[in-house]
């Protein structure tokens, strides 16, 4: 028989079930957008709990008929976006609901954590066996989702994991900003995968691929603010073809990821703080991991005391999920 646990998150515009092995391993995980209208940017709570509500069934009965429930000996799930006091969305709810019921039906523990913490998870301990203690090294997570961009000093402790802001954007995230030039593009809600496939598309078009053409964000310690870089963009492509679309996205990403290689590297000279993790939707493309990665390098060349180590999850693991939630349930269950 099998130990296994079982994560629920249904943070703002996905609903996820995973279930992951003593080993930190998943062996189930099943995610879904909710569907937005064309031209909007995103949902009502209450809308997001209801259609949360529906589409979680669907995914229990998919665990039961792949695994065995009597093999789950505990469960997580994502009550809160921040372990922070007041710290609330309604969204969340349907999750907990669910999990509550599965809890006591089955007679196996429930722990509840933040969103943030299950991000952390995914990408420090997957594949780690949950009986090892994660350690106490102090590290950075840079949260980079929908509607989160902030970079937090990262200590695992007996609940989940303490996160404490040390930088970010000080008004709109960098996934709001994609999203509103994705939208404003004619793409879908979220609007990250179609821009991303934009800029590779520029890349690897024999034009001139120089600097982005979106002016430099003024960063302070790790901190900036992104308001300005919204109205240049968005002011951009109500001017613009959409045969300019690839070179307005691919300059967007360009800005973005060096803004954050700029960001990391003055956070790790502040702090000490040398390994960084990246979490969050906006970590799964694939011109932001690749152009950051060569940004650090650049900066690092050039001053030893600036160097970080950028770390990722798969893609599939740095959008909104429930895998780090099941790895939480699993290490609270193993150390106990």
């Amino acid at each position: 028989m099998s130990d296994l646990f079982l994560g629920i998150d249904t943070s703002n515009y996905k609903t996820s079930a995973a279930v992951t092995d003593a080993s930190g391993n998943p062996v189930f995980e099943r995610s879904e957008y909710l569907p937005v209208p064309q031209g909007k940017r995103g949902l009502r709570q209450s809308e997001c709990f209801f259609r949360h509500s529906c589409i979680l069934p669907d995914f229990i009965d998919e665990v039961c008929s792949e695994i065995s429930i009597n093999d789950i000996k505990a469960a997580g799930v994502s009550s809160r976006p921040r372990r922070v006091e007041g710290s609330y969305m309604p969204c969340f709810l349907a999750g907990v609901n669910a999990a509550r019921e599965i809890s006591s039906v089955l007679g196996i523990p429930l722990h509840e954590f933040s969103h943030q913490e299950g991000h952390a998870a995914a990408v420090i301990s997957c594949g780690t066996p949950a009986v090892e203690d994660p350690g106490q090294e102090e590290t950075a997570l840079m949260h980079l989702s929908g509607g989160t961009t902030e970079f937090l000093r990262c200590r695992s402790d007996a609940s989940g994991y303490d996160l404490e802001i040390i930088g970010g954007t000080r008004d709109i995230s960098i996934g709001q900003l994609i999203d509103r030039a994705g939208v404003a593009m004619g793409f879908s809600f979220p609007s990250g995968m179609y821009l991303d496939k934009l800029a590779e598309e520029y890349v690897s078009s024999p034009q001139d691929q120089g600097r982005s053409a979106i002016s430099p964000v003024r960063t302070d310690a790790g901190s900036f603010n992104l308001s300005g870089t919204e109205t240049q963009v968005l002011r951009w492509i109500d001017s613009s073809s959409p045969d300019e679309y690839p070179f307005i996205a691919y300059s967007l990403f360009d800005r973005v990821a060096r803004l954050l290689a700029v960001s990391v590297s003055e956070i790790c000279a502040g702090t000490g703080i040398r390994t960084v993790y990246m979490a969050g939707g906006v970590s799964a493309s694939a011109f932001i991991r690749r152009r950051i990665s060569e940004e650090i390098d650049r900066i690092s060349a050039h001053n030893k005391s600036l160097t970080a180590d950028i770390r990722f999850s798969s893609p599939a693991l740095s959008g909104d999920n429930a895998v780090g939630i099941a790895l939480l349930a699993g290490r609270l269950y193993m150390q106990r």
